[in-house]
């Protein structure tokens, strides 16, 4: 059961003619623009491989982080990429994941990815330097079975067949060994 999964909307609150600031929507505009984002956006309107198709390829998924000051357009940007592609877009709150019971944890995660696959969710962790942050060395058990949670979270972004966006503030802040298994770092500068 998947209950503690937020779904973002870009549905306006009052009327149609609900616009972004004009700073915000220009900075979207020239975001939308640079070359990533337009990657991005033409994976997620990329097919995938259907059951018994041959000879087309299977559809990797694609883990990305958009980094930069908070308030500078990075869930929205993500909101309306979602939007666009005609897709669900999940803001993942993980402390509703965490479990103090040893392997609740992953399974409670595994139920989140089983289910964001068979729906083509596209998932957005806010604060994932939280998560990712550079790693210290492990004192205790329960600096062990985080670790071991982190490393389990991160095999199943890198194993889901649909986009995964983490967020940060600062790019520096995330552990270079989780960089390198994403396929783009893109800034958002501040608005």
């Amino acid at each position: 059961d998947i209950t503690y999964i937020k779904t973002i909307s870009m549905e306006p609150k009052s009327s149609p003619t609900t616009q972004l600031p004009e700073s915000m929507d220009q900075a979207i505009v020239k975001l939308s623009l640079s070359k990533p984002l337009q990657e991005i956006n033409d994976w997620l309107n990329m097919p995938g491989k259907k059951s018994g198709s041959p000879g087309e390829k299977e559809k990797k998924g694609l883990p990305v982080l958009f980094y930069g000051r908070k308030k500078s357009g990075k869930l929205t940007y993500a909101t309306m990429m979602a939007t666009n592609a005609g897709k669900e877009l999940y803001k993942v709150d993980l402390s509703k994941f965490d479990s103090k019971y040893i392997g609740e944890t992953e399974k409670n995660l595994s139920t989140l990815f089983s289910v964001a696959e068979d729906k083509g969710w596209i998932l957005f962790f806010d604060e994932a330097d939280a998560l990712f942050g550079k790693r210290t060395e492990v004192k205790d058990s329960h600096d062990k079975y985080a670790n071991q949670e982190v490393a389990y979270l991160m095999q199943r972004i890198e194993e889901y067949k649909g986009l995964v966006i983490l967020s940060s503030n600062l790019k520096s802040n995330i552990d270079q060994a989780f960089l390198r298994r994403l396929r783009y770092a893109i800034h958002f500068p501040p608005v």
